[in-house]
């Protein structure tokens, strides 16, 4: 029989109202963090960037600042794609490295290995493969002792 159920301290009206306060919270820190990031990227853009005046700039003058302005878009693309080409490097890193961790851990199962009987010929047969061409009777090199002879040594 199961274990009986152990009554929660909290009750369910008072469970769902505090994850709905949990919820408004985040919500509320969420906008708040949305609108930092916006006054923080006006404020990096104002310091970088001085306003640009046009008026009372002749023909010459305003094709001049728009060829200025096209040499600065070129080289902030050029920095954009070494950044972004840097940043695809690092990731394909990361990910064969968290690869290689899982290999290392051991992650995947190893099969229980089963005993096997194998004889030395099979043995000798299956690491040398072709070559080996001698039957391997490993009793018949081994010298016969005779009883007195133990007897005499001990």
């Amino acid at each position: 029989s199961p274990p009986p159920q152990r009554k929660s301290k909290i009750t369910a009206s008072r469970k769902l109202l505090l994850k709905s306060l949990m919820l408004a919270k985040a919500k509320e820190e969420w906008d708040q963090e949305i609108l930092d990031k916006q006054a923080e990227k006006e404020r990096y853009l104002a310091e970088r960037i001085a306003p640009l005046n046009t008026s009372g700039l002749s023909l010459t003058e305003l094709q001049e600042l728009c060829r200025e302005l096209h040499k600065k878009v070129e080289i902030v693309d050029e920095e954009r794609y070494d950044i972004e080409a840097k940043c695809n490097h690092n990731m394909r890193e990361i990910k064969d490295l968290k690869i290689k961790v899982l290999d290392l851990r051991g992650k995947f199962k190893r099969p229980p290995l089963r005993r096997v009987r194998v004889s030395a010929d099979a043995m000798l047969r299956a690491l040398l493969g072709s070559k080996h061409k001698v039957s391997m009777d490993l009793r018949a090199n081994l010298k016969s002792v005779k009883k007195e002879d133990t007897e005499k040594v001990r």
